[in-house]
């Protein structure tokens, strides 16, 4: 069209009628082309075959387009966020005749934990000579759930303090449980079922044994969004987010009560609470973190008092990067908190660089962060420092260890 239109010009300019001549062609195949097409009505259907899948899974797509009006060449993609990759990727070419229906079938990728959206489908129809084309995004949006990978753990953290309904942790009190604590002469209001007879038959006296019940604890898991450390498509956001919907499913299996506190440059977070119920607002609540950026300066007194309750193990995953985040923790130990730090490193997510000042500054750093480590740990406070390359459990495991030796009791 624009080439007809530039060959009439240029004819009435230069006075030269074989050059409207030479474009009549055009003119008419436009002309027949336009009385000849009518406008196609399309309408799409989007469906998912699962909306909630485990980081590295896939989800199908299906796409179900139909056309009520004149035929079409029909050119498809889905739309997606910038963390789906779909299979295939580009525009599917497609011819839709009058009153057909066509399906399509899209595989999603979620390259990282989250709410991924997916659709509307993105369409452009060209009539068949190609003289007319309508864009449109038609259909409506699904959303996909991509779940952090868990890692299973066998160790926990065992808690100072323990709460008076039934758990896994073991109690320093004594009362009625499977734990052996101690033997004891009988006293009056001493039940049979506790007489120890091996120990009476041998002594001479009644004897009965003492044991440790079996009590929860409240988990407090803080999670820093302050900042984080990004090699490419890896960060430690991401790694923090594994790590604690990890110990979100393991304390809620030993029946902790768990709460979760987003502790960034906005705060959120959920009250702690028992069950399957739980675990599923924790895993959602994970899939909004977000780095915030924020010039605010939160302390200890922007978490709420109930998120807090007396004698809470808190679990801080964080890569200590920001001093806002350093100075809460410091804060919540000086105020006698039951407190763990799982740091979250960025050091392998670092390069030294490649001159000698480069590489100074980078073992500088490193042994700044060694020092924060032994500043935190003095003041009782276990840190483990863990890669998303390995595994949580062992860095778990001698927390406790730590905590023994740093004079704190093993269990409450």
């Amino acid at each position: 069209m624009a080439l007809a239109g530039a060959g009439i010009v240029a004819g009435l300019a230069t006075g030269r009628p074989e050059l409207v001549v030479i474009v009549t062609p055009v003119l008419l195949l436009v002309g027949v082309g336009l009385a000849a097409s009518g406008v196609p009505r399309l309408t799409v259907a989007i469906a998912v075959d699962r909306e909630r899948i485990i980081e590295g899974q896939t989800a199908t797509v299906r796409v179900m387009i139909r056309n009520d009006g004149a035929a079409a060449d029909v050119e498809v993609a889905l739309g997606r966020t910038a963390h789906v990759g779909a299979d295939p990727a580009g525009p599917l070419l497609l011819r839709l005749q009058a009153g057909a229906e066509q399906s399509l079938s899209f595989v999603a990728r979620p390259q990282r934990w989250g709410a991924h959206t997916l659709g509307p489908l993105v369409v452009r129809a060209h009539d068949p000579l190609g003289v007319r084309t309508w864009e449109a995004r038609l259909g409506h949006q699904v959303t996909v759930r991509s779940f952090p990978r868990e890692q299973d753990l066998r160790h926990l953290i065992a808690p100072l303090r323990t709460q008076p309904f039934l758990g896994a942790h073991v109690a320093r009190l004594r009362g009625s449980g499977i734990e052996f604590a101690d033997i004891r002469p009988f006293t009056p209001g001493d039940r049979v079922r506790q007489v120890n007879w091996r120990a009476t038959a041998r002594r001479g006296t009644l004897h009965v044994t003492d044991r440790h019940p079996e009590h929860a604890s409240d988990v407090v898991l803080l999670l820093d969004t302050f900042a984080e450390a990004r090699d490419g498509n890896r960060g430690t956001l991401d790694a923090a987010v594994r790590a604690a919907a990890s110990l979100a499913r393991a304390h809620l299996a030993r029946r902790d009560r768990v709460a979760l506190v987003d502790f960034g440059g906005t705060l959120h977070w959920l009250e702690p609470a028992f069950g399957t119920r739980q675990l599923y607002r924790i895993v959602d609540a994970l899939l909004a973190s977000d780095i915030a950026f924020s010039y605010a300066w939160r302390a200890v007194e922007s978490i709420p008092r109930k998120l807090l309750p007396p004698g809470a193990l808190v679990i801080a995953v964080t890569p200590l990067l920001d001093e806002r985040s350093i100075r809460l923790i410091t804060d919540l130990r000086t105020r006698g908190r039951d407190l763990t730090v799982i740091e979250v490193s960025p050091e392998g997510r670092a390069a030294p660089g490649s001159t000698a000042g480069d590489r100074v500054a980078y073992q500088l750093w490193r042994l700044q962060r060694s020092a924060l480590r032994a500043r935190l740990q003095a003041m009782g406070i276990a840190v483990v420092v863990w890669d998303d390359a390995g595994l949580l459990d062992a860095g778990l495991e001698g927390v406790n260890a730590f905590r023994r030796s740093a004079g704190l009791a093993a269990y409450a």
